[in-house]
């Protein structure tokens, strides 16, 4: 009985749950519902059990005219009040607590008493969010006290004072700059006077980057047009001292190396905490007024020095040969002088060889047999002489 009376309350408790759960409609409005009935929740409010309770026949909707009249206070007589009349008549409180229409005033004691947390919510917000900076890899902060440099935040989370006593500024170290100093593109010239008094039009770019953070930030006032006035006065200064030909041709990589030390001594005496990485010079012509005539002249060079380059080559092989002729004839010398008739003998040998390699001609062996000669064959191998002259007289009789 007691299992059986406890599963009856949890019952009971269930459907009074889904009774407020039903929204400010209820439920159906039917006179026996499980809501209104003459069961369980009449015994419960104290009504009667007759089984037409006020919950079920009347309407739950708070913005109709409920059937079983009204109490004085506008609530209908006999049912509770829905979730919807809860939390309006709850925002009606919160709302008149600040000073809204039917309450207090801002200055009644339940508004006073919030002001300090609020208070400590923002300051709290304004010291984590002014406090705490993340520093990338490739970065440095730099902390000011209030516009004073104070120190330079490595990589990672740092902490400073909260915003205004403590200012950081992050600064990218690793990011490689580069400023561009005559381009090809423009049609303006950046002409430089050499060492020889020629003009010559120089475009080249300048690369670098920070190493000091704070003395980049707090030294100079304009790095970018700093960077660039040293640029172009080491390069003149380096120009000045190179002939015409040596800018146009193989003393460019020379031409970078010393514009690239004279702009680091210049920048290290300025204090500038930055660093040059490289100077690359990507056009070196003449002006373009007689840019056609110096081409000629390029073309000129270009072919005298292929030629001296044949005439080079050609030497090399003429002595090659000769040494080569020299050493042969110093082995047969020494062979010659080891055994000199034998020696003799072979050259002899050699020499007829080379001599009737290519001649048409009849071996005839001697001995006591005459041997058969074919006359009309050998005629016909023997090379054809030049025709007879008309003065010269006839052989053929003979």
């Amino acid at each position: 009985m007691t299992m059986k009376t406890g599963w009856l309350m949890r019952a009971r408790m269930v459907r009074r749950i889904f009774a407020m759960a039903q929204g400010p409609w209820g439920g159906s409005p039917g006179g026996n519902g499980d809501d209104g009935g003459s069961g369980d929740k009449g015994k419960d409010s104290g009504g009667s059990g007759s089984g037409n309770g006020d919950a079920g026949n009347g309407p739950r909707n708070p913005w109709t005219q409920p059937r079983g009249g009204n109490r004085p206070g506008g609530q209908p007589s006999g049912s509770r009040p829905s979730m919807v009349d809860d939390l309006i008549r709850r925002s009606r409180e919160g709302f008149s607590s600040f000073g809204g229409p039917g309450g207090g005033m801002p200055g009644t004691p339940e508004v006073k008493a919030l002001w300090p947390i609020a208070i400590a919510i923002v300051v709290l917000l304004w010291i984590a969010l002014s406090s705490f900076h993340r520093i990338g890899p490739q970065e440095r902060g730099v902390v000011t006290v209030l516009g004073k440099y104070s120190r330079t935040l490595t990589p990672g989370i740092g902490l400073t004072l909260p915003a205004p006593f403590e200012m950081v500024e992050t600064v990218d170290v690793e990011e490689i700059r580069t400023i561009d100093i005559g381009s090809v593109r423009s049609e303006a010239e950046n002409l430089m006077l050499t060492g020889d008094q020629n003009m010559i039009d120089l475009a080249y770019s300048v690369r670098w980057n920070i190493r000091s953070p704070e003395l980049y930030k707090f030294q100079l006032s304009d790095p970018d047009s700093t960077v660039r006035e040293v640029a172009e006065t080491a390069m003149r200064s380096v120009v000045a001292t190179i002939s015409l030909n040596q800018a146009l041709g193989s003393g460019r990589t020379l031409v970078e190396q010393q514009v690239e030390q004279r702009m680091q001594e210049i920048l290290d005496n300025y204090r500038s905490g930055i660093r040059v990485q490289g100077i690359a010079i990507k056009q070196a012509d003449p002006p373009s007024a007689v840019n056609d005539a110096f081409k000629d002249v390029s073309a000129a060079q270009q072919a005298a020095q292929t030629y001296i380059n044949e005439a080079r080559a050609y030497s090399q092989q003429l002595t090659a040969r000769a040494q080569g002729e020299a050493a042969a004839f110093d082995k047969v010398y020494e062979q010659y002088r080891l055994s000199p008739e034998v020696t003799r003998r072979r050259m002899y040998y050699e020499t007829m060889e080379a001599v009737l390699a290519n001649v048409d001609k009849t071996v005839v062996e001697t001995g006591n047999v005459t041997p058969y000669l074919p006359l009309p064959g050998i005629t016909r191998k023997a090379p054809l002489a030049d025709p007879p002259s008309a003065s010269a007289p006839s052989q053929g009789g003979r």
